[in-house]
């Protein structure tokens, strides 16, 4: 199977930013774990902190991949345009968040994305994108 993992803004800076909140490891090192993990299958890494880019990714991918694991960053709870764009393919998404949202701030509780996606989790650290692939998988 051919699988996007897409992040959006602010996860290029994995291991660094808030690590009591996201931990300590770069998702380029994590990444080298989930392609030996599942290395029966294609995996492909793409992150933005624009928007339209991650737009433009999901139309390139949504008719011809087999999966996509998504995490918005801050982009699940402000963008109608990101939701419409989900809506709008037919590869199967599957919304991941490293920290448990409903312990977070108010306003990151609610997800514009999660009604468009085929499931959704959160608070499971990196672990999550693991778990977004195996449900792909079926």
């Amino acid at each position: 199977m051919k699988i996007l993992i897409l992040n959006g803004p602010n996860l290029n800076l994995l291991g660094k930013r808030e690590p009591e909140i996201y931990g300590n490891q770069t998702f380029e090192d994590y990444f080298g774990e989930l392609k030996a993990r599942f290395n029966n299958h294609d995996l492909e890494y793409y992150q933005s902190n624009h928007e339209g880019e991650l737009i433009d990714k999901l139309h390139e991918v949504g008719f011809t991949y087999d999966g996509v694991v998504i995490n918005p960053g801050g982009y699940t709870h402000t963008s109608i345009a990101l939701r419409d764009a989900i809506a709008g393919i037919t590869t199967p998404v599957y919304e991941v968040h490293i920290s448990n949202l409903a312990e977070r701030e108010e306003f990151r509780q609610k997800s514009y994305v999660s009604d468009v996606c085929i499931g959704s989790i959160n608070g499971m650290g990196l672990e999550g994108y693991a778990i977004g692939i195996d449900h792909l998988l079926g």
